[in-house]
């Protein structure tokens, strides 16, 4: 198939954390002439993003080597290689985006590709991998127009692939997932700090004034003592939203009670997952400008001697040099400041 972009750029995803550019240099350099190659790495830590860019001096050796070293075996993970997209609003747009499902674990994403690649140009194909690189049976494809992704969820929604019947749909955004996951009725809701005293008549009690329940239970430990928390399933969802609405911050013995709707495990993670995001960029912006990173230190400089050569320029929160597991300076470390314009003087000098 004819280069998408008539580019000759390459992304490489999935790298194990180890792969470098060398690595890269000598699989790719096998089907073409490599032009240069860049890990993406983490600008403080430097360490490996996990991906890279390979240019060629030709589109014709990209195309090659997409469809010759796609998943190819690089450190134990296999490689996904894709055209590289410049072009982030297409990529963000979500234009052409589709959702697979109950795929066969045998099946990896250039497999994936090569399935869907019959539809139109592919931007980006994915398949989702658990800690020990295994599929989870499901992924995601990106194709450079809405016409091939709806020809390929017509075609191959409900085919048996690898003697699994698989789901084929337009890909929705987490975040109109989770806005349409908090507006659907719910009757079951989540009771935690409750008071240890309370038992199951008496959290009937506390809550049937809300509408007819139709199952309570509190969970006990192998004691039979309350954990502190409870279930109740309403039989409509009115009578669960007053509930909420209602006991939610109340004080019942002595403790503030938390009463929400009752999530699956799945919606759990996903919050946890944006409050941690949401956690680590306010750190990130909290930090910036007063980190410094210090590289081509020389073998005998430790943490107190990095620190007696920068403590002049500032108040220092932190200092460290980078040591391997034997203790030996990696050649490099970081300096925390209190304030931004302790760095920048030392960047102006």
């Amino acid at each position: 198939m004819a280069a998408p972009f008539a580019s000759s750029s390459l992304y490489v995803g999935d790298l194990d954390p180890e792969v470098t550019e060398a690595n890269l240099f000598e699989l790719f350099n096998t089907v073409g002439a490599v032009a240069s190659i860049r890990v993406c790495r983490d600008a403080i830590t430097r360490r490996s993003l996990g991906y890279a860019y390979v240019n060629f001096h030709n589109t014709a050796d990209a195309e090659r080597a997409l469809d010759q070293l796609n998943g190819t075996n690089l450190k134990g993970r296999p490689l996904r290689i894709m055209w590289t997209q410049r072009d982030p609003s297409l990529r963000k747009s979500g234009k052409g985006n589709i959702f697979i499902k109950n795929l066969d674990k045998s099946i990896d994403h250039k497999a994936l590709y090569d399935t869907f690649s019959q539809f139109g140009q592919i931007l980006s194909c994915k398949i989702e991998l658990d800690d020990n690189h295994q599929s989870k049976g499901y992924g995601y494809i990106q194709f450079a127009t809405s016409d091939a992704a709806e020809e390929a969820i017509q075609k191959v929604n409900g085919m048996m692939l690898q003697n699994k019947k698989v789901f084929v749909g337009l890909f929705v955004p987490k975040k109109e997932r989770m806005a349409a996951n908090s507006q659907k009725k719910f009757t079951n809701i989540y009771i935690k700090n409750l008071d240890p005293a309370v038992d199951e008549p008496k959290l009937r009690e506390m809550f049937g004034v809300f509408g007819e329940i139709q199952s309570a239970i509190i969970m006990l430990d192998e004691q039979g003592t309350s954990k502190g928390f409870a279930f109740i399933n309403y039989s409509q969802p009115e009578h669960a939203e007053m509930a909420v609405e209602e006991m939610n911050n109340k004080d019942i013995g002595g403790k503030t009670l938390f009463v929400g709707r009752a999530q699956k495990r799945q919606e759990r993670d996903v919050e946890l997952r944006q409050k941690f995001e949401q956690m680590k960029m306010e750190q990130m912006s909290k930090y910036q400008g007063v980190n410094l990173y210090i590289k081509n230190l020389d073998d005998d400089i430790d943490d107190d001697k990095m620190r007696g050569l920068f403590t002049p320029f500032g108040t220092i929160t932190s200092c460290v040099v980078m040591k391997d597991n034997k203790g030996i300076s990696k050649g490099f470390g970081f300096v925390c400041f209190t304030s931004p314009e302790k760095p920048l003087v030392l960047l102006l000098k």
